[in-house]
């Protein structure tokens, strides 16, 4: 299947590594594909994936726009045509609290492509909070179907990360893209909080990456590139780093070139073999 994008803009997205990913997976064989922290799944739309997928998250916004598009993607697109763009109407929509999952997955849609930088953030009492963005286009409907093709065989839940290791397997393949934080000044360790993906989450995620790892599965995990990340996960597989441009963000957020660290499991090839070295 040809690579497809992603039908939400999403902080932290992964769509600028997806060419290293399909690089670090370039030969291997795996079966079930996990991403247990969905985002907007950049990475799930650009890979092949043999077998079956199981995507997760616990923001039950998103999973449920997920799950609406896979069952029936004409009835969310019914209740987007109904939707204004301009700045009156999407704080009409914003305000508004639908019951009824078709028109929840449309508003969530809408309110991401229209709100300021794509942004997801709530206040403390859970309310979407993006102020109106001002874009000047109009959503593309037909790409919705493409998504639906490809979320077809997949699983689609809202629970925790963990969750996941009572089912994964040997051979499996395991992308972690956890929510996370860096900011300019040395990449500062500040950006967690108890609300987000807490410092104990993270020690979490180590011990989930200990459990794929008995199961001979394979796991790529992205994170903040700040000593307490390397400190956790060095024995975890191998990290490599990588930059990326900071592209999304509040109106004080930096903007420019940011680290971030890779860890997997999966052997390293050598040059001039296409298979991977096991050795």
């Amino acid at each position: 299947m040809a690579e497809i994008k992603s039908f939400i803009r999403w902080a932290g997205g992964k769509s600028w590594l997806v060419p290293y990913i399909k690089e670090l997976i370039d030969g291997l064989e795996f079966n079930n594909y996990y991403e247990p922290f969905l985002g907007g799944a950049s990475i799930f739309f650009a890979i092949d994936t043999p077998k079956k997928s199981y995507l997760s998250d616990i923001n039950e916004d998103l999973v449920n726009a997920f799950a609406s598009i896979k069952e029936d993607h004409n009835k969310v697109i019914d209740h987007l045509k109904k939707f204004k763009s301009d700045e009156e109407s999407y704080y009409q929509i914003r305000k508004s609290e639908p019951l009824e999952k078709y028109e929840r997955a449309a508003r969530f849609i809408y309110l991401n492509f229209y709100a300021y930088n794509g942004l997801y953030r709530v206040n403390r009492d859970g309310k979407f909070n993006v102020p109106y963005g001002r874009r000047n286009a109009s959503y593309n409907y037909e790409r919705l179907e493409v998504i639906r093709s490809k979320l077809i065989g997949a699983e689609i839940i809202c629970q925790d990360f963990e969750v996941s290791k009572y089912k994964i397997q040997k051979g499996d393949l395991v992308f972690l893209d956890p929510p996370y934080t860096v900011s300019k000044d040395n990449n500062c360790f500040i950006g967690y909080n108890s609300t987000l993906f807490s410092l104990k989450d993270q020690y979490r995620l180590g011990d989930f990456l200990d459990d794929i790892e008995r199961k001979g599965a394979y796991f790529i995990m992205t994170n903040a590139a700040h000593n307490t990340i390397l400190e956790i996960f060095k024995e975890r597989g191998r990290m490599i780093p990588r930059m990326r441009n900071s592209l999304i963000g509040g109106k004080n957020s930096y903007r420019g070139k940011v680290e971030e660290y890779i860890f997997t499991n999966i052997p390293e090839r050598s040059s001039d073999d296409d298979k991977y070295n096991m050795g």
